[in-house]
């Protein structure tokens, strides 16, 4: 009919933490084992440049194991630079004060031996969220303003399991819908190491940044034993930025990484078996399955 607008389907578009629920999501897409949905367009994983060895290693396989699969699709790996350097780089505000970004949730300690916590995770979102909406918005060729009666242009797969239900947040972009395919299926974390199992695949690490604050002991003791030059980084991180805050003039606090506020090189980690407390449970609700799912 002259004048009607053919309205194309959205794309499908995984995004890839790379730690186990995600890459179970994307090997059972690309196995065909996710009812009800298509295969995706792609994944896209959002590279820190800051994780550990072992994650890309595993980053390698699983893109092997996707295009080895009945139904492979690409994987884009995305980048908005490296998160150590632009937090530890020194900026100058318009009055003239240093001040460097807190991009980094740390643990502080005030001189009178307060405690505190930075909130802002902006490492989640400017160099996670952001990067894989920026590529996901090319790829569904989604218009710069929103036009009248317009459309979602992008579904979202996120790879929260039935055990992190509460971390399920909609959506902040009208072009996007997010989906949480794991949690219709009714699967949880351990559900999807029996899946890879059974699949014969490895178990895959756990995706995080080398010095993230939210590991906890158990992940700083694997980091320290399984991969030493990996647990160096993040003590060479947590001195530089304890040096890069105390030369700013608008910090007053001393930055650590673990949150006992002892330096990383010093803390007890032999003991604490993080008292039946996952990884997870220091979120806090924050993370939306970007960054280790």
């Amino acid at each position: 009919m002259e004048g009607s607008i053919i309205m194309s389907d959205p794309i499908h578009i995984l995004s890839l933490g790379a730690g186990v629920q995600s890459s179970t999501l994307a090997l059972m897409a690309a196995w065909g084992e996710v009812p009800g949905l298509p295969i995706p367009t792609a994944a896209i994983f959002a590279d820190t440049q800051d994780e550990p060895a072992s994650v890309y290693r595993w980053l390698d396989q699983l893109i092997g194991f996707i295009n080895a699969a009945p139904y492979p699709f690409p994987v884009h790996i995305v980048s908005r630079g490296r998160l150590s350097e632009s937090t530890l780089k020194m900026r100058v505000s318009k009055k003239g004060g240093l001040f460097s970004s807190t991009d980094v949730p740390f643990f502080t300690k005030n001189d009178d031996g307060v405690a505190g916590k930075i909130t802002n995770r902006g490492c989640t979102f400017d160099f996670k969220i952001s990067p894989i909406l920026k590529k996901s918005r090319e790829l569904g060729a989604v218009p710069r303003k929103k036009k009248e009666g317009n459309r979602v242009h992008v579904v979202q797969w996120i790879g929260i399991s039935l055990d992190e239900i509460y971390r399920m947040k909609p959506s902040r972009d009208w072009w996007a819908e997010s989906i949480w395919p794991l949690v219709d299926l009714r699967m949880n974390r351990h559900d999807c190491k029996r899946w890879m199992q059974e699949k014969g695949y490895p178990e895959p690490p756990r995706s995080s940044c080398v010095y993230c604050p939210y590991h906890n002991n158990h992940e700083w003791r694997r980091l320290r034993d399984e991969e030493p030059e990996e647990f160096a980084k993040a003590i060479e991180f947590e001195r530089n930025l304890q040096e890069t805050k105390s030369a700013t003039s608008n910090f007053k606090s001393t930055p650590f990484l673990h949150r006992s506020l002892v330096p990383l090189d010093q803390v007890d980690l032999s003991t604490d078996e993080d008292r039946g407390q996952g990884m997870l449970s220091f979120f806090n609700n924050e993370c939306e399955g970007i960054c280790g799912v």
